[in-house]
């Protein structure tokens, strides 16, 4: 059975809490277990409506994208500014997290 969007959601977003860097979305499906190559539409959708939020930046070749529309790997990670931490407690946007 495939985790939940919110699932997923979580995932990203302890990501991003804890990278100081960009990371690839099969990082956070591999989490999920041996099946990670099936979750990889489901990570970048959530992905792309966190992007839409403004909780998420999401890259290709270190520019912009849109998650869903991008063609090959992308990157995600923190958003630029102090956003980044949002309402679920993320520590990303606090001093020294960026």
């Amino acid at each position: 059975m495939p985790p939940s969007d919110e699932a997923v959601r979580a995932a990203i977003l302890r990501m991003v809490a804890v990278r100081r860097k960009s990371f690839c979305p099969s990082e956070v499906a591999r989490g999920f277990g041996p099946d990670w190559r099936a979750l990889m539409p489901q990570v970048r959708r959530v992905a792309a409506a966190l992007a839409g939020e403004g909780r998420l930046a999401v890259t290709q070749r270190g520019r912009p994208v849109a998650a869903e529309a991008a063609r090959g790997p992308i990157r995600l990670s923190a958003p630029p500014g102090p956003a980044a931490g949002g309402a679920d407690g993320a520590a990303a946007g606090s001093a020294g997290a960026g």
